[in-house]
């Protein structure tokens, strides 16, 4: 490795160490604002709570695990419809980039789903299927599926054509297409749709949580703003972000392996 590299190196790892000080800072003046502020009265900390309210509220609720339950239901939940949601938008896609016919019919009516607000669907899931975990999964999954189909066809179509047509000229069939072209060539855009799905996934479970759920952290939103222990609100909402960010995490790490594997 030349000089020149060696030095590139060192200042890329500079930077990031730079980044993630500065991101550790921003959160840190966050957390002591929002706590001085509580104790200096500012804020209501009945209403607004703060940091160390917080941490005694996950104390006591961790003591009897049912802190641990609420997490793990959410965790569950997200993660099953994001598989769901995965395979349904990838083989929807693959089938309409097959089949110009059945685009052509589908198309307006996943555009119509995609832009039904998911949140007043809820209701009508819960009538179906009933109060369970189903329709919370079922919700989380009509929140990503359609867009997410939208976009993984439209990658696809727009595939460069000459590297199509240099498949069919060497007498590749359509599956030599999509397989050797169409899948690989779109592999980053995949994953990249994969990571907003995820959000997407973690949304629509929370909204089922609120309408029909008996834990998790979206019941547990609910049920603490009715009886007005704000506490059990921001704490849910903060393990919320620190399911969302952990989850985004796993997705690029899948992404920095199969990239790597590419190269």
């Amino acid at each position: 490795m030349s000089p020149e590299q060696l030095l590139y190196q060192k200042k890329l790892k500079r930077h990031n160490l730079g980044i993630r000080a500065v991101r550790l800072s921003i959160l840190f003046l966050i957390l002591a604002g929002w706590q001085l502020a509580a104790y200096a009265g500012l804020i209501n900390a009945f209403i607004f709570s703060s940091p160390i309210r917080i941490l005694r509220c996950a104390a006591d609720l961790g003591r009897d695990g049912s802190l641990q339950s609420h997490i793990t239901i959410t965790v569950l939940e997200v993660l099953s419809s994001f598989l769901l949601v995965a395979g349904i938008s990838l083989l929807a896609a693959v089938a309409l980039w097959w089949n110009r016919t059945l685009c052509e019919i589908l198309e307006p009516y996943l555009v119509i789903l995609n832009s039904l607000p998911k949140s007043a669907m809820a209701p009508i899931f819960i009538v179906w299927l009933g109060n369970n975990m189903k329709t919370i999964i079922v919700t989380a999954i009509s929140v990503a599926v359609f867009g997410s189909i939208l976009n993984l066809f439209t990658d696809f179509a727009s595939t460069d054509p000459d590297k199509l047509k240099l498949i069919r000229t060497l007498g590749g069939t359509r599956l030599h297409c999509l397989t050797k072209v169409v899948l690989p060539v779109n592999l980053p855009s995949i994953i990249s749709i994969m990571k907003v799905d995820i959000g997407l996934c973690l949304i629509g479970v929370v909204i089922g949580e609120f309408l029909s759920a008996k834990r998790g952290l979206g019941y547990l939103i609910i049920y603490g703003s009715q009886v007005f222990k704000m506490d059990w609100v921001m704490l849910s909402i903060i393990l919320l972000c620190l399911i969302a960010g952990l989850l985004y995490l796993g997705i690029s790490l899948v992404e920095k392996r199969f990239l790597s594997r590419r190269h």
